[in-house]
């Protein structure tokens, strides 16, 4: 493992070693971004989401909320691939997401299983497949998508890979609102996030805090915390047309995300 200390902050970043990063192209991650775009993929170019990370705060930041818990006390078995986890609609005609305690995902060995996420969505939108061969990685746990309304995707990353902290991982030990979208927007939006930043929120459910932010063109809902010893993103977002008529149930799903 390998430690940066930021210039102009009082915290490190650590991150694994499978992902060396030039100090140079670093220095520059935060004019030119990098990581994930709007739709999920990985954006190519020189800039990863370790340099985002290193160079942009070398702050660490995170993802992904819900209630107190611990990760060792998710039993996780080898079930692979797609599994249902959509409710049937409510009287709204929404429907609930929870992930499964039993599909599979994880970073390697020695991680502890992903505890599951929750959110909400009107009735209509339809798991994506993810496959390790995913353009936009292995941290890219899930997708869902609307043909009338948008999609939406779910990053969920080891804390140890960004952020030297040890038990319970906290968003607020990542960083305050404003370093940790400058360091994760770029993974979303493949872009410097300055100047795009529309509105920035701390919401507080059952002990967890959670981030959320929403950003112009390419427009973009992102809730971002911690849990266990993971980051969580998750991401809501659509095309212009899809944006202006349903803004509404995008915020709506946007802002149903737990981690349970």
């Amino acid at each position: 493992m390998e430690t940066t200390l930021c210039s102009s902050c009082s915290f490190s970043v650590t991150y694994a070693p499978r992902h060396q990063l030039h100090p140079k192209r670093c220095s520059a991650v935060a004019a030119n971004g990098g990581g994930f775009r709007g739709d999920g993929k990985r954006a190519t170019g020189l800039f990863g989401r370790r340099c985002a990370l290193a160079s942009s705060l070398s702050l660490v930041s995170g993802m992904v909320l819900g209630s107190p818990g611990d990760g060792s006390a998710v039993t996780q078995g080898l079930l692979a691939g797609r599994i249902p986890g959509l409710s049937e609609p409510d009287e709204n005609g929404w429907r609930q997401y929870r992930r499964p305690d039993d599909k599979s995902g994880g970073h390697g060995v020695g991680w502890s299983p992903i505890i599951p996420y929750s959110f909400k969505v009107p009735d209509g939108w339809q798991e994506v497949p993810v496959s390790i061969a995913d353009l936009g990685g292995t941290e890219i746990d899930l997708r869902f998508a609307s043909s009338k309304e948008g999609r939406l995707f779910v990053i969920v990353a080891p804390v140890r890979r960004f952020a030297d902290i040890e038990g319970e991982a906290e968003i607020e030990l990542i960083g305050p609102p404003d370093k940790v979208i400058s360091a994760f927007g770029p993974e979303v939006i493949g872009e410097n996030v300055e100047g795009k930043v529309l509105s920035m929120e701390v919401a507080e459910h059952s002990g967890r805090k959670y981030y959320q932010f929403e950003l112009e063109p390419p427009h973009v809902l992102i809730t971002a915390t911690a849990a266990g010893n993971r980051l969580y993103l998750f991401n809501v977002t659509g095309s212009g047309l899809q944006w202006k008529r349903h803004y509404k149930d995008l915020k709506q799903i946007a802002d149903s995300f737990r981690v349970v």
